[in-house]
């Protein structure tokens, strides 16, 4: 199992990004993927999951309406679209897969992800 994300960069306030978590050794139709961030000197925190099962999503409160997640399983790469970015989403984001033995069991919102596998980080800095 590899997770692999990447599409980070430097970007305006206000400005889009798109980031990509390519998959392998497993496909996406039955688990679900999860995109964290972690910010210098602050924990790693859930921004949005996507189901494996019937594509349901969550979104933090904090970048709701902002950010989309989505899947394209004939690629296995699940997509975090995200506009209107702002200098507090730098940070390095990863993404994560509940396929296998839980390794952390992550905060997602009211619930918790169970991580197996995570994926490399991508940078993501948000500045003028």
């Amino acid at each position: 199992v590899q997770l692999q994300a990447f599409g980070g960069g430097l970007v305006r306030p206000g400005g889009s990004l798109r980031l990509s978590c390519e998959v392998s050794g497993f496909t996406l139709d039955y688990y679900a993927i999860a995109w964290f961030r972690q910010a210098p000197g602050k924990e790693r925190e859930g921004v949005s999951y996507i189901s494996g099962s019937d594509g349901s999503t969550y979104y933090a409160d904090s970048v709701k309406g902002r950010f989309t997640i989505s899947r394209d399983n004939a690629k296995n790469t699940v997509y975090l679209q995200m506009n209107s970015l702002q200098p507090e989403d730098t940070a390095v984001y990863y993404c994560a897969t509940d396929r296998g033995a839980t390794i952390a069991a992550m905060e997602m919102g009211e619930r918790f992800f169970m991580v197996a596998y995570w994926g490399q980080g991508t940078q993501v800095t948000v500045s003028s």
